[in-house]
C-alpha cells in the first residue's frame, strides 16, 4: 500500500492505494480501470477544509488532475480560485 495525494478540480483526496513499494505509480494508473480505489480516504476542498473521511472511496481516473505519492509532496500551497 502506498499513501497518495490526489487533486481534482474540486477536491483533494489523501489515502492509500494498492501500489506495492517500489512499483511505478504511472504504471499503476495506466493499468487501473475507470476508478482508483482509495483506502482510509480524507477528502478536503481545495482550501484545505476537511469535508469527510471514508474507509473506502472510488476516485474516477477521468477527474484526476494530479496524483503523487504523499512522501514526495514537500510544500503545501494555498490554492485560490
Amino acid at each position: 500500500m502506498t499513501e497518495v495525494m490526489i487533486l481534482t478540480q474540486t477536491y483533494s483526496v489523501q489515502g492509500r492505494i494498492a501500489l506495492l513499494p517500489g512499483a511505478r505509480l504511472t504504471d499503476f494508473i495506466r493499468q487501473a480501470g475507470d476508478f482508483i480505489a482509495v483506502l482510509n480516504a480524507v477528502v478536503s476542498d481545495l482550501k484545505g477544509n476537511e469535508l469527510f473521511q471514508a474507509p473506502f472511496l472510488d476516485v474516477s481516473k477521468n477527474h484526476i488532475e494530479i496524483i503523487s505519492p504523499k512522501h514526495l509532496v514537500t510544500k503545501k500551497i494555498e490554492y485560490k480560485r
